[in-house]
């Protein structure tokens, strides 16, 4: 582990001991914040912004500037692979990520290409390299792609999903063909994450946004197996940097998720942390996990919720105070910095 000023975030990972909880908010940069807006506006448009070393750093570190939180993240998106794998990604105001190229036919899964993280996705390397300058030994950094599952409903369904029916359809009707997308969706996650690491990223997460929306069976062969393929292989790539697996809604697979061997499981508000720290013991760490409207109350009841969320984790290491989702855009940034002082303040005695 490199030295840094703070490494609470990565001593969290790997359950040692922290004064305090660390805390960090999943898309801390974004449209919550003026500051980003404003980039955002600099840029044009989101791809665009995301193409931007230079901005993505400047977007990144905008939310460490404003609040005192114990790590960075990329500024990226999930669907920068299949982008660049040639499937025409471009986002509508309203209606969120769109393909003009999804894919529809076994055929088109097989003619599918392998980006090269140093090539097609070069940009997004320049990016975590300009940010790691830019931290210095401030802070770690966070990088990140979406799970196999997560990448091939965008892929398949051409848009954000509703009922996954073409995508469940797809993996129901043509399971092996499903299983090569899944394979080579791994293999492609694998090579990108590892390049994130070899160009300054401290620690990876994947987010398996929709893997909730699956049945035991199909999750396990669908979406768990090919994270275990990705945490198995990037242990070969990059040893030593810890990986933090997060299935929205996957509350019920965790053991399962505990035992890829990745260093951390990311948990939404649906799951009690106390009932999960009981069922995965101390194999992992667990981040989370306070509902994203609870920063639409009031500060005191921010306070309260933030408080209890703590208190449902309890006393020793291994705990990274997080929202369960995204931060929503119509946040007030004030009610965010109320939820961040009062984990300052209040997780102390959890680590003495």
């Amino acid at each position: 582990m490199k030295t840094l000023r703070n490494d609470r975030f990565l001593r969290a990972l790997l359950r040692q001991s922290v004064d305090r909880t660390p805390i960090w908010m999943m898309r801390q940069a974004g449209r919550y914040l003026p500051e980003y807006r404003a980039s955002r506006a600099k840029a044009g448009d989101f791809m665009s912004l995301c193409r931007n070393p230079e901005l993505c750093c400047e977007v990144t570190l905008q939310p460490l500037d404003r609040y005192p939180l114990d790590t960075a993240i990329l500024f990226s998106d999930i669907l920068t692979i299949p982008d660049a794998m040639g499937l025409g990604l471009r986002f509508v105001e309203g209606e969120g990520p769109i393909f003009d190229k999804p894919l529809r036919t076994v055929d088109a899964i097989r003619k599918l290409s392998s980006p090269d993280p140093e090539g097609e996705l070069r940009y997004v390397m320049d990016a975590v390299r300009t940010i790691r300058a830019a931290l210095g030994d401030r802070l770690p950094l966070i990088g990140f792609s979406g799970s196999p599952w997560t990448l091939a409903t965008y892929m398949i369904e051409g848009c954000g999903g509703h009922d996954f029916a073409r995508v469940k359809r797809m993996a129901l009707e043509e399971p092996e063909a499903f299983d090569q997308l899944a394979r080579h969706l791994a293999d492609t996650v694998v090579q990108y994450l590892a390049a994130q690491h070899a160009a300054g990223a401290d620690a990876l997460m994947v987010f398996d946004t929709w893997g909730g929306v699956l049945s035991p069976p199909a999750y396990a062969r669908f979406s768990l197996a090919p994270m275990a393929h990705i945490v198995e292989r990037l242990a070969e790539l990059a040893p030593g940097v810890p990986v933090i697996l997060f299935t929205k809604n996957g509350g019920q697979h965790l053991e399962k998720m505990a035992a890829t061997g990745c260093a951390a499981l990311g948990l939404d508000w649906t799951t009690s942390l106390a009932d999960a720290r009981r069922r995965v013991g101390d194999r992992v760490a667990l981040q989370g996990n306070l509902d994203p409207i609870t920063l639409f109350a009031h500060p005191d009841r921010i306070r309260e919720e933030t408080a209890r969320v703590l208190a449902d984790y309890g006393h020793g290491p291994g705990h990274i105070f997080n929202l369960g989702h995204g931060i929503v855009p119509q946040t007030p940034p004030e009610h965010a910095a109320a939820m961040i002082e009062a984990v300052i303040e209040l997780s102390p005695p959890y680590h003495r």
